[in-house]
C-alpha cells in the first residue's frame, strides 16, 4: 500500500468565490463553494490521483482491498468521514445538521463537524450557537418575523483558530472565509435563514433537531511538545479524533491495522516518505490544501518540512484518552 492522494470534486455555491485559486491550478469556472478532496458519498465519489491505483474511486479499492485499506475496526458499515475545503466569499445560510438519531435520509448519518480557519479577512465573523439563555418558542417566533439575526451568537475568527461544530448546534460561515472540514460522511443541511436568496427553507426540521443548549466557542485543545514537531488534540469523540501537527523539521509514525488516517496540510508544504517493497523508500510532495489517506497496513511513513496538518480519524476512544491523560500527567 501507499498513501494516497485524491482529485478535488468541485462544487459551485451561491456564496462561493475564486479563493481556491491561489493554491490550485485545476478550478473550474464559476463561484466555486467547496472542494471535496476525500470523499466516498453518493453525491462526490473520490478517484485516485497518484501511484497504480491512478483513477480508480476510493470506494472501488475499499471493495477490492477491504481492511488494508480501511483497517480490521472499520471495514463494517459506510466510509465515516468527508474531507472538504469551502470558501465563502459571501455568508453561508444559518443552518443546522441532525443527530444520527434524528436523520430521516435513507443512507445518511448525522453531521458532526469541525472547521479549522486556513484564512480570515480583517472582521470576518462565524455564526455557533445562539446568545445566553434563548429558547426554542423564542426561535420559532423570531424565525416567523424575520429577527433570527437578534439571538444569534456572532463570533469574530482569525487564520489558525479551531471550531468544533456538534450536530444540533446552530451554525454559518461567515464572508471572506476559508476552511478546512472534517465531518461525518453526510450531505444532510436544514437551513433556516438565507438571506433572501430564494433557495429551500428547512425551518421545520431544523427546529426538530435544533439543540439550544450546546454552546458556540473556540476549541483550544491540549498541545504536546515533540521532537521537530508540536501535536495538539484538537477534538475527540465517537465520530471522528482531529489532531493538530505543526512540523518544524519532521516526525515520524505507524499506521493502524485497525483504522486509517488522514492528513490535511492547513499551512505551509513538506513531503511525505513512506515504505515501499524491498525496503525501499518513496516520497511524496505535500501542498497547502492537500489531503493523504494514510491506508491501515501502508506500515511506517514520516513528515518532513514546516507544515501544519490535520490528523483525522475515527478513534478508538477510550485508547486516545488515555493516551492525551499521559500526556497530561506527565
Amino acid at each position: 500500500m501507499y498513501p494516497l492522494k485524491f482529485e478535488n470534486i468541485y462544487f459551485q455555491k451561491v456564496w462561493g468565490g475564486r479563493k481556491f485559486e491561489k493554491i490550485r491550478d485545476n478550478l473550474p469556472e464559476g463561484n466555486i463553494g467547496e472542494s471535496w478532496d476525500i470523499s466516498c458519498h453518493v453525491n462526490g465519489k473520490s478517484k485516485i490521483c497518484n501511484g497504480i491505483y491512478k483513477g480508480e474511486t476510493l470506494e472501488n479499492l475499499i471493495s477490492l482491498k477491504g481492511e488494508k485499506i480501511l483497517g480490521t475496526k472499520m471495514i463494517k458499515g459506510a466510509f465515516p468521514l468527508l474531507i472538504k475545503l469551502i470558501d465563502a466569499e459571501d455568508k453561508l445560510s444559518i443552518q443546522v445538521h441532525p443527530k444520527n438519531q434524528d436523520v430521516k435520509v435513507e443512507g445518511e448519518s448525522g453531521k458532526t463537524e469541525l472547521w479549522y480557519v486556513m484564512y480570515a479577512e480583517k472582521e470576518a465573523k462565524i455564526i455557533l450557537g445562539f446568545k445566553s439563555g434563548v429558547e426554542k418558542k423564542e426561535i420559532k417566533e423570531a424565525i416567523e418575523k424575520g429577527q433570527l439575526e437578534k439571538l444569534i451568537n456572532e463570533i469574530p475568527v482569525s487564520t489558525g483558530q479551531v471550531f468544533y461544530v456538534r450536530s444540533g448546534l446552530i451554525h454559518a460561515i461567515g464572508e471572506g472565509i476559508i476552511i478546512a472540514e472534517i465531518q461525518q460522511n453526510s450531505d444532510t443541511t436544514f437551513r433556516i435563514y438565507d438571506y433572501n436568496r430564494g433557495r429551500e427553507l428547512n425551518t421545520g426540521r431544523a427546529l426538530e433537531v435544533l439543540d439550544v443548549k450546546l454552546e458556540g466557542k473556540e476549541s483550544k485543545g491540549i498541545k504536546t511538545l515533540k521532537d521537530g514537531y508540536e501535536k495538539t488534540y484538537l477534538c475527540l469523540c465517537n465520530e471522528f479524533s482531529v489532531e493538530l501537527y505543526e512540523v518544524k523539521t519532521c516526525f515520524k509514525e505507524y499506521s493502524d491495522m485497525e483504522r486509517f488516517y488522514i492528513f490535511t496540510c492547513v499551512q505551509g508544504n513538506g513531503k511525505i516518505n513512506y515504505i515501499i517493497e524491498n525496503n525501499l523508500t518513496e516520497s511524496m510532495n505535500i501542498k497547502l490544501g492537500d489531503s493523504i489517506f494514510i491506508p491501515a497496513y501502508l506500515g511506517e511513513y514520516s513528515f518532513q518540512g514546516n507544515m501544519k496538518l490535520l490528523k483525522s480519524y475515527v478513534p478508538d476512544v477510550e485508547k486516545v484518552r488515555k493516551e492525551i491523560l499521559n500526556h497530561v500527567e506527565t
